[in-house]
């Protein structure tokens, strides 16, 4: 069978998009979906995602992981599938669509960039001088002073796979507090074993993390962060140990589109 096929990345974060609403698929592809997202015998990308009708609204993202398993929320990829929505002709500027952690609101802003709004997150716990909350997706954080002397394949897979993390996994992430409102974030993340270039949901833990790293009181924030791949911003509101209105905002870029065959 012929599959077309469209390539995005957001900040480097990169995405096999297909169009689902067929239902062609119905999530149990797993070895397909590792082998389209190997970067030696497929298309290559961070994970795959698909777009299919969902009843009350616009659309509904399914998120798979390059190992192939359907994984938690992925704000990059989320941020790249309204822009997918909008090529298709399923959304012009706003959407509200859903994801494996609820509804999603989405816009695509005047300089092309897109923002979407990502789950509140409930809690803001410690383990030890580190931090771990849920942003959609489990994430690790630790302040360094220095990101780029981390080795972050090393560091982040002996946190992932730790006593405490080993049965579900958690992305991890390395922060570096430039100024007030400047960070630099890198990310191992679980489902791709090994750095990315960006992670959405990442950056989002990365920047609430922040907050709490500066002493900062309640109130409303927004970072600037610099990750391999690119700028992105993070905005929200923090009352009580907990952050609500988060907006994760940034590029989302069609890169290529072409076909491959795959069985049918």
């Amino acid at each position: 069978m012929e599959l077309t096929f469209f390539k995005y990345q957001g900040a480097g974060n990169d995405f096999v998009m297909i169009d689902n609403r067929n239902l062609a698929f119905n999530g149990s592809e797993q070895q397909l979906f590792e082998q389209l997202c190997d970067r030696r015998f497929g298309i290559g990308a961070d994970g795959l995602i698909l777009l299919q009708n969902k009843e009350g609204y616009d659309f509904e993202m399914k998120y798979y992981n390059a190992d192939g398993r359907e994984s938690t929320m992925c704000g990059n990829g989320g941020r790249c599938v309204v822009m997918f929505a909008k090529q298709l002709g399923i959304v012009d500027g706003t959407t509200r669509f859903l994801a494996i952690d609820g509804p999603h609101e989405g816009k695509i802003l005047a300089d092309g960039t897109v923002s979407i709004q990502m789950s509140n997150v409930a809690a803001i716990n410690k383990d030890g001088d580190d931090y771990v909350l849920n942003t959609g997706s489990p994430h690790y954080v630790q302040q360094v002073p220095e990101v780029k002397t981390v080795n972050v394949y090393e560091n982040g897979k002996a946190v992932r796979n730790s006593s405490n993390y080993r049965a579900e996994g958690i992305n991890v992430n390395f922060v570096e507090l430039v100024s007030g409102d400047q960070l630099k974030v890198r990310t191992y993340e679980r489902g791709v074993e090994d750095e990315t270039y960006a992670c959405g949901t990442g950056v989002t833990a990365s920047a609430i993390a922040a907050s709490q790293m500066q002493g900062l009181p309640d109130g409303a924030y927004q970072y600037n962060i610099e990750t391999l791949g690119g700028q992105l911003r993070v905005s929200y509101e923090l009352f009580g140990g907990k952050a609500t209105n988060v907006w994760l905002t940034g590029p989302a870029i069609m890169v290529f589109s072409g076909k491959v065959m795959v069985p049918a």
